[in-house]
């Protein structure tokens, strides 16, 4: 089953990115080097709860 994510800058904690991801394969947290229009560069996204 897949489960909709939300993707949260580590630098300034805005939301900017949703995704999905397969809840039964991978269990632990999703992180992804995304671009951020808040801080103007590439920073670590990371799924929020």
């Amino acid at each position: 089953m897949r489960v909709k994510v939300i993707l949260v800058c580590e630098e300034c904690l805005a939301r900017n990115y949703e995704t999905t991801k397969n809840a039964s394969k991978q269990t632990e947290r999703l992180e992804m080097k995304k671009y951020c229009p808040h801080c103007n560069k590439y920073t670590i996204h990371k799924e929020t709860r």
